[in-house]
């Protein structure tokens, strides 16, 4: 039996950090999870590991059929040990904010490395934002003056660029990228398996926005990505303010 592809899900914007509460977007990354009730850990490095950020994810993920953790930074916990925690996950899903400080702190205490032991033995990597563009070989972030394009992990091929529609600002940078280039509004899913987008989903209230330069294009051309399909889901509860 062939090994299952190695997966990573770049997510350009929406799910329950951005307040979609119709779980779509987790009930399909949960599916790609080689396991019944998988272990989810959120990793909110890009944001400071904010508290809010956090309850979002417990709140949301604790209606599903998994078992979710988060593994934090700031504080860093000298006591656990994050290789591990990020070995043991089945789903790692990595929240938006600076993308830049973010890998430096990866970086700084070998954070990297592991993620990338995990997703070669089968865990699915995913992210929003600054969760999605730290997979690349470049991206194009708001988190350094006057917005711009800096290099990413390079586990995946080009340049990519989230909140493609809400923030036009990007497009100009994006369409001045070479090929391989491929950016996405919000709502919009890329899944790589093994390196090579396979797939294209989106749980867009409005018409989604994916588009791409591969090699030998002069201009970017807009794809198609299909709707998840979207079950009934309870409100979630009110978090504090």
């Amino acid at each position: 039996m062939s090994a299952a592809p190695r997966r990573i899900a770049a997510i350009a914007g929406g799910g329950f950090l951005m307040d979609d509460e119709s779980l779509a977007q987790e009930r399909w990354l949960l599916a790609l999870a080689r396991c019944p009730r998988p272990q989810v850990l959120f990793v909110g490095t890009a944001g400071g590991d904010g508290e809010r950020g956090q309850l979002k994810f417990f709140r949301t993920f604790s209606r599903l059929d998994c078992r979710p953790s988060v593994l934090p930074f700031f504080p860093y916990d000298m006591r656990r040990d994050y290789r591990a925690a990020v070995l043991d996950a089945d789903l790692v899903y990595v929240g938006g904010g600076n993308t830049p400080a973010m890998l430096a702190v990866w970086r700084e205490f070998g954070f990297d490395a592991a993620l990338r032991e995990a997703y070669d033995a089968g865990t699915v990597l995913a992210g929003i934002s600054a969760g999605a563009n730290c997979w690349f070989e470049r991206y194009i972030t708001d988190s350094v003056p006057g917005g711009g394009v800096r290099s990413g992990l390079g586990w995946l091929p080009g340049c990519y660029c989230p909140h493609l529609d809400s923030e036009p600002w990007r497009q100009a940078l994006l369409a001045a990228q070479p090929a391989p280039a491929l950016g996405a509004g919000d709502g919009v899913i890329v899944l790589y398996e093994d390196g090579r987008r396979s797939d294209a989903v989106h749980s867009a209230v409005k018409a989604p926005m994916l588009r791409e330069r591969a090699d030998g294009d002069a201009v970017l051309r807009e794809v198609a990505p299909r709707a998840i399909a979207q079950a009934p889901a309870a409100p979630l509860p009110t978090l504090a303010a």
